[in-house]
């Protein structure tokens, strides 16, 4: 059994390989197309004649890409991890209430609290945090259906909670400056990232992140019943409360800077294990890495498909809904546990 898994694994690991290189691939990509000089690829040549593409590309393009990268792989990962850990495979960061709490949390920053960067990021850390406690507390608290759907239902619940909470802090957010704002944070993009507003952010992200990178093996552990779990050597309880707080931490602080991304944390884990299996040790860094390719490229497009920007949600929304509906029709998600 050991020198089969150990085979499984070998046939595994080149495929993170090509998505490694895929992943390059599409970094280089994005820095390099936009809308200048003229839509399409910058030229080589515009970093020698033009003295206004090397800022462009260094200080506009590159912290863009980077913020890109950084919130694929932040929500996929975190995909992952509430997926394995509950044992569901429609949980996601925005279907349990990290999302919209991590949103609310943000949104009092910028309308009731100084609107400074630190503030909006531990206020988005603390209302995720808060979204994620209360989507569980109240599942264990119903009396009918499988956990799949009390998780489901707590998550719809806290996230519409939360969301009202929103539409009231835009109700007396100032029309004029705080609400346009507002309204364009909910809608999801990257178009105010700098290197000022990303710096802050990394290093709750790849706290957020690492942490269950260097425990992915247990991750196969703690998605099993917590009896058996606990017999093969785990700590159910304060193993997959420490994976979940990080998972939620690094959602929350890239929710900070982009706004609500939707789909991301649901459809990569999903199509990720269709490429390299269901084993969290490598599907997790395959996640990270098809996680942070495909906002970077969706990123690509928001900002140069069309003369203004469209907003990064818009488009995770559209190819990520298309592709769930493609993965149900051929069976490739099942929800019964």
């Amino acid at each position: 059994m050991e020198r089969g898994n150990a085979a499984a694994g070998r046939r595994r690991w080149p495929r993170n390989g090509v998505l490694a290189a895929g992943l390059a691939a599409a970094t280089i990509l994005a820095l390099w197309l936009g809308r200048y000089p003229e839509p399409g690829f910058m030229p080589l040549s515009a970093l020698r004649t033009d003295p206004l593409a090397p800022r462009i590309l260094l200080d506009l393009r590159l912290p863009r890409v980077v913020a890109a990268l950084v919130l694929g792989a932040a929500l996929a990962t975190s995909g992952v991890v509430m997926q394995m850990l509950f044992g569901n495979p429609l949980v996601e960061p925005g279907l349990v209430g990290v999302s919209q709490g991590a949103a609310l949390g943000a949104a009092l920053a910028i309308v009731v609290g100084s609107g400074q960067q630190w503030a909006v990021q531990l206020a988005a850390a603390a209302g995720g945090i808060a979204g994620l406690a209360a989507a569980y507390l109240i599942a264990r608290r119903l009396r009918y259906g499988g956990w799949i759907l009390r998780l489901v239902l707590a998550g719809i619940a806290v996230s519409a909670v939360a969301s009202a909470g929103v539409g009231v802090v835009k109700l007396v957010a100032d029309p004029l400056q705080e609400l346009p704002e507002l309204t364009f944070w909910l809608l999801g993009g990257l178009w105010s990232v700098n290197w000022p507003r990303l710096l802050p952010v990394l290093p709750a992200v790849v706290i957020g992140v690492a942490v269950p990178l260097a425990g992915r093996w247990r991750l196969n552990l703690l998605s099993m019943d917590d009896r058996v779990s606990f017999t093969l050597g785990a700590a159910p309880g304060r193993e997959r409360s420490l994976y979940l707080v990080a998972a939620t931490v690094a959602v929350a602080a890239v929710v900070s800077i982009a706004g609500i991304v939707g789909w991301v944390g649901l459809i990569v884990p999903h199509a990720t294990r269709r490429i390299v299996g269901a084993d969290a040790a490598v599907a997790l860094p395959a996640s990270a890495m098809i996680g942070a390719a495909f906002v970077a490229l969706a990123d690509a497009v928001a900002r140069t498909a069309i003369a203004g920007e469209i907003p990064l949600g818009i488009v995770t929304s559209l190819v990520g809904a298309t592709a769930f509906l493609a993965l149900m029709t051929t069976n490739a998600i099942r929800i019964e546990r």
